[in-house]
Order: structure tokens, then sequence, then C-alpha cells
């Protein structure tokens, strides 16, 4: 993004006061552990929280001037992850107070990795058919069912856990919220290996898990409004434009980097390592991609260049209304479920032009392939850009009924007691 001069004098004291502060503070010595702690108790990880919970409350503009600042000293980011991106938000928006002391300090200072256990082999799409259950005993709860697509899983100290607590009441209104550790007997994750040959996603299998009744997040069978928080927020961050969940370092105690040294990331990171299997469609990239292997001047190649470039544009666009509205004080809205369909069509567009940009050696992988093998990564995990947080017809669905005004899908499970749902669907599988 370009910065104006106005821009500049306005941003002036913020930038002094953030560059004064990494003169002091910054030492890539450091390891990522100390240096998440003095970034998270300084408000600087998470600049646009309230300054009560450990953020400075700034603008999300002033939030860039934040990362461009930290970039441009050299020093490592804050912690990544969906704890900053969806878990911390939602906590600030509906947990008690106790709740975030108990949960946001370790977010912001990268010491506990988050996974969001929302989807299930069964309720993708149709989320509030979850099967996962949650039985009270006493001050705690018992969790059975499983969950699938799980990223990050594998190190997650703690989960953003919808389950069912109220059978009796039609779907959407019998489901909670809960933040429940991952480290405890009954909790089985599986990594599933990807045609990329990662495995970021997971299935998690729940038998007699427990969680307190302090975690429960946003009341008793209140989990669907809490959760429309977290999935706005996952729009938001992973729709183009949005900045993610990826990051230098991988927070929590079970990745392994809280010991390691800071500065060795700051490397990584301008290195372009990282490899998140997210598009790589920006228009600088694709341009130098199409001149180093000789088809710039292919008249259809380069009408592509302009309509990735055009719907970068627009993607940054709708970023900026996303921004204004939050400054506002409001949260996020349809924009970002725009964002995320402009994402999974600049993915589409990418993965297909880079493939005709490098021919046959888009069959190439490693180190001999072009870029890396980036092109041929991409184009294996494209199709999960359609799918995960939402997939493209779901978001179509929402833009027709919150935006368009158009009514709804029929459906007769709206006001039907979900023990029932399950009753019948028992019926129709054993007839």
């Amino acid at each position: 993004m370009t910065v104006t001069a106005a821009e500049t004098d306005s941003y002036a004291d913020l930038r002094r006061e953030l560059r004064s502060w990494l003169d002091a503070n910054w030492d890539p010595d450091l390891t990522v552990g100390e240096w998440w702690d003095r970034l998270g108790e300084a408000g600087w990880a998470a600049p646009t929280w309230p300054v009560e919970w450990y953020g400075r409350g700034l603008s999300r503009d002033e939030a860039n001037v934040v990362s461009r600042e930290l970039r441009d000293h050299g020093a490592l980011a804050g912690p990544a992850g969906l704890g900053l991106l969806l878990a911390g938000p939602t906590i600030i928006a509906h947990g008690t107070d106790e709740q975030k002391r108990r949960y946001l300090p370790d977010i912001v200072k990268g010491r506990k990795m988050w996974c969001q256990l929302f989807s299930e082999p069964g309720a993708g799409s149709d989320l509030a058919g979850l099967q996962a259950r949650a039985v009270r005993d006493g001050d705690e709860w018992v969790v059975n069912g499983q969950k699938v697509w799980t990223s990050g899983a594998q190190w997650a100290e703690l989960g953003m856990l919808l389950a069912r607590t109220d059978p009796d009441v039609p779907k959407h209104r019998g489901i909670s919220y809960f933040a429940i550790e991952m480290d405890q007997p009954g909790m089985d994750v599986r990594p599933l290996r990807e045609m990329t040959g990662r495995a970021l996603f997971n299935e998690v299998f729940m038998t007699d898990c427990r969680v307190a009744d302090d975690a429960l997040i946003g009341g008793l069978n209140n989990g669907w409004a809490v959760a429309n928080t977290t999935l706005a927020n996952e729009r938001a961050g992973l729709g183009a434009g949005g900045s993610g969940a990826a990051g230098g370092a991988v927070p929590g105690g079970k990745a392994g980097f809280l010991e390691r040294r800071a500065g060795d990331f700051v490397s990584a990171r301008r290195g372009g390592g990282g490899g998140g299997g997210g598009p790589i469609g920006g228009g600088d990239l694709m341009i130098e991609l199409a001149k180093g292997c000789g088809v710039a001047g292919d008249p259809t190649i380069r009408q592509d260049l302009m309509r990735l470039y055009s719907m970068n544009e627009i993607a940054r666009y709708t970023t900026l209304r996303m921004k204004a509205a939050k400054a506002a004080g409001r949260g996020p809205g349809p924009e970002a479920n725009t964002a995320k369909l402009s994402m999974s069509r600049i993915t589409r567009l990418s993965r297909d032009l880079g493939m005709r940009i490098v021919g046959a050696g888009g069959m190439l992988a490693g180190g001999d392939a072009p870029l890396n093998g980036m092109v041929t990564e991409m184009t294996l995990f494209a199709p999960a850009v359609s799918i995960y947080g939402g997939s493209d017809e779901i978001q179509k669905n929402i833009i027709g009924e919150r935006v368009l005004g158009l009514p709804s899908e029929p459906r007769l499970d709206k006001d039907v007691p979900f023990r029932e749902l399950t009753v019948g669907t028992q019926q129709a599988q054993q007839a």
C-alpha cells in the first residue's frame, strides 16, 4: 500500500513512539518467546485490541503502520495464528473479564496456540447440524464427538469448540462455545495428508474429554451467535486482501519455536520462506515469473496479468471498506464474504495463469521447479481455498440473503428440535 505524505505526517507520532520503543527493546538474539513477551506487554502484538485488554486501541490503518515499522526495523512481528485472528477477538466480544484475563495474555505473547473445532464429517456447510455433544457433569462438561479439517490441531494447546448442549431445541439454539484444553486424555488428533504432501489439517476425535464450566464463552446455548463472530473474523482475515493467519514463527510451546532465536525468523520471512499454501497471486510476482519464462509478450498472458492486477486492487479496496467499518465501531459485515469469494477467484486465476506461464515446468516439484515448486504447490492446494473458512456456495448464500435481500432457502428444520432431526436421519438410513 502506498503511503502519502499526509498519511506520513498524521502517523508521525505513532512512528516515533514505536521506533523509540524498538530501539530500546528489539534484540535479534532474544528467543522468540522473550521477544513476544516484550511485544505483547507493550501492546504492539495486537495493536487494534482495547488498551485494557493488551492492545493499544489503534485503528486498522494505524495497525498497518505498526506492521510496516516492525518490518522496516528488521524486527519479528507478533504471534500470528488462530489465537490472534479468531479466538482473541471472539473472547473480547463475548467473554467475561475473568476469561479475558485468563486467555488473552497467552495469545498476544504467543504462549498458547489455538485451533478451531467447528466442522464435522456431517456438518460442514450445515455447521448448525453438528453432532458433538457436551453433557454437564457438576462443574465440568463431558465432550464426545468428531471434528475435521482442524488446522494446526497437532500443535494447539487450546481449541475453540462448538458442541451441542441442548438437543431438545432447534439446532441453532442448542449449541455452546467452549475453550477446551487439547492436551488431555481422550483427545485424539490425526493429521490428514494433502496431495501437496503436507498435513495442515487434522481430524480430531473426542472421547469423554472434559472442559470446565468457566470455559464456556458467551453463555449457555448461545454458541451460534458467538461462532458467527469467529466466522466473520475468519472470512475477513482469510479473504483477499486480508492478513490471514500465517507468520514467521508459530506460537505455542508444542510447535517448538519459542526457544529459538527471534532474528532467524526475520531472515526467513524476508527471504520468502514459509510456504503457507495460499495464493501467490501477487501481480508483481506473476509478472516477474512471466518475464523469467520469456512469455511476458504473449497477449493472452498479458491480458490475464491485468485481470489479476484488477482483481487484487478490487480486493484491496474491499479490505479498506472493512477497516473503515471496524474503525466506525461496526463488526465484519458482508464485505468479509465478498473478500472470501474474491480470494477464491484470485487463487483460481493465479493457478491457471501460473501453470500457463511455466508450461511443462509445472509438473516439477522442489528445487528444480520454477519458484522452487511454489507454482506446483499452489495448483495442488488451490481447491482448498474455495472450501475452508466457508465454501464459495455458502458465501453466495449469505450475500444473497443479507446484501441482496433475497429470500432464504426453504428449510424444514428451522423450528424442529434437534433430537427429532437425528431420529429422522437414523430412520432414513435404516430404511
